[in-house]
């Protein structure tokens, strides 16, 4: 299996929100993850090296180690000497504290985010469901 092949597909691309109060090493994480849950990334896709986000980011190198680091313990990631770091293939199950705090986390956001621009609660819901729809059928279309 060629892994570059499999990164030129999904580029892993990283957003940062300094005005959310999550440290940025725990946005990383929570872009890797998010990206495999939504099926944005999956096992093979290549993500920058250290050095690379830095840069993009514009963050300390220590940073993004400290985030590759706790995704290679959690079996996210692997890296592979003189190659690069990769998104596994295998499977991980997120603990339930965490994926509900980091839910949480993105829901109050989310609302933030969405009451600063004037949007209601309500509105939001609409929309997720809207996306929901469309995203779920997309993927019905796909698998016939």
């Amino acid at each position: 299996m060629n892994l570059k092949k499999d990164s030129e597909k999904n580029p892993v691309k990283f957003r940062l929100d300094p005005a959310s109060g999550v440290p940025v090493y725990r946005q990383i994480i929570d872009q890797v993850m998010g990206g495999l849950a939504s099926g944005a990334h999956a096992g093979g896709d290549q993500l920058p090296t250290v050095r690379q986000l830095a840069v993009d980011l514009a963050v300390n190198p220590n940073t993004v180690i400290r985030a590759y680091r706790e995704l290679e313990i959690l079996g996210v990631l692997e890296t592979q000497q003189g190659t690069g770091t990769f998104i596994s293939h295998r499977k991980v199950k997120r603990q339930d504290a965490e994926r509900q705090r980091q839910l949480a986390q993105l829901a109050a956001d989310f609302v933030a985010r969405a009451g600063h621009a004037g949007f209601t609660v309500q509105e939001l819901l609409e929309q997720l469901a809207e996306h929901h729809l469309e995203h779920h059928s997309d993927s019905k279309k796909n698998r016939r």
